[in-house]
């Protein structure tokens, strides 16, 4: 259900009344518990707490309280988000919730899309104008030189033209400084190019250290799409902050690999749905282990915009089969991105003074199962209902 503009506003004083809160994922549940929120930031969280006359309540009948959901690898790039500056607010609306808000997405992540469509989308979202989540955007990424992945073929000829492939690590600044003007938040780059697929081509080193040293110069994180181990090993001598994917190809990151990667403090978005259906799909989940074992960071994100499938439950799935439980998904899912994005002391748990973004679901996936974390029945954010199950 999309709710009315002039309905969102009201609710930015908001109460949760009788739910089962975790406050962080390391936190031990709160039982009949009430979450306040005014003028869009947590006030209270607890049993017997004060909620201010006229804050529109919410009955949970023991639903369950989680931080704000984060989705750091998504995509506006299908041909339904062109010209978002003009098109209707309720298309865009409705567009959101069928992509993120119906699955408790509270803040995601664009690694790659036309940056004129997408920050003309949050521009409408942040007036007040559109209920959706907070967008950082990386717009256009860049790719190696005359290696455009395969899968990108069909995509338009105006789109295409836009696309950065650097031919001297001058124009890999240049085009980051380009991105930056626009009033993107992140850098991509596809040091591990599929132009086939049964071919991977890496980015030159210097063209990624080009590229990843302006964009950390602009104060922007860098995102790689690795693809196997050159990929992977351009991206870490780049200086690259996050592996947007799991490599694919796992052959050859071994254990000293990936202890350089955690040393570097690299953090990685798995993405196992993508790669669901790969043979390889139990090497990457393994990978994946390995690499939070050693104390490296995982991020939640789901290539959700390139995959038409906004279904979340397969990723869920596929990382309770990595051998991620209820906490170390649900850091996933709010914490770790948090920190990632340097926002912790304002989002990513429920207590005072956080932002009031809650993602509150029918059950609690600390039962056990994964697919707990679809059942979304509200998400709000900034103390407003921008979805609510019918």
């Amino acid at each position: 259900m999309i709710t009315s503009g002039a309905s969102r506003l009201a609710a930015q004083n908001l109460a949760i009344a009788d739910a089962t809160v975790y406050t962080s994922p390391h936190a031990p549940a709160l039982h009949h518990a009430t979450v306040v929120i005014h003028d869009g930031t947590i006030t209270a969280v607890g049993q017997h707490v004060h909620v201010p006359q006229g804050a529109d309540t919410l009955q949970c009948n023991g639903c369950v309280v989680l931080a704000g959901f984060w989705n750091a690898h998504v995509h506006f790039m299908e041909p339904k988000w062109d010209d978002a500056a003009h098109q209707p607010a309720e298309k865009l609306e409705g567009q959101l919730q069928a992509m993120l808000t119906h699955s408790g997405f509270t803040t995601v992540v664009d690694c790659g899309s036309d940056g004129e469509n997408t920050i003309a989308l949050r521009r409408r979202i942040e007036s007040g104008e559109i209920a959706g989540p907070k967008i950082y955007t990386a717009g256009v990424p860049i790719f190696p030189a005359h290696a455009l992945p395969y899968y990108l073929d069909g995509i338009p000829v105006a789109l295409r033209s836009k696309l950065g492939q650097p031919e001297t690590p001058a124009e890999a600044a240049a085009f980051v400084d380009k991105n930056v003007a626009l009033g993107t938040d992140i850098t991509k780059l596809f040091t591990g190019s599929i132009v086939k697929p049964d071919q991977i081509t890496p980015m030159a080193l210097p063209i990624a250290r080009a590229a990843a040293e302006e964009a950390h110069r602009h104060g922007q994180l860098v995102f790689a799409h690795p693809s196997n181990l050159e990929g992977t090993r351009v991206a870490v001598e780049a200086g690259v902050d996050v592996l947007a994917h799991a490599p694919e190809a796992t052959r050859g990151i071994d254990e000293p690999f990936l202890r350089k990667m955690v040393a570097q403090h690299m953090t990685m978005i798995p993405t196992l749905k993508l790669f669901s259906q790969d043979k390889t799909i139990a090497q990457i989940r393994d990978l994946v282990n390995q690499f939070h074992t050693m104390g490296g960071r995982l991020v939640y994100g789901t290539d959700t915009g390139f995959l038409p499938d906004y279904d979340q439950s397969e990723e869920f799935r596929q990382l309770s089969q990595a051998g991620l439980g209820f906490r170390e998904v649900l850091a996933m899912l709010t914490t770790a991105p948090a920190e990632l994005f340097k926002v912790a002391s304002n989002q990513g748990k429920v207590a005072p003074g956080m932002r009031g973004d809650l993602t509150v679901l029918t059950e609690d996936p600390a039962s056990g199962d994964p697919i707990a974390f679809t059942k979304v029945l509200y998400t709000i954010r900034g103390g407003r209902v921008n979805f609510r199950a019918q």
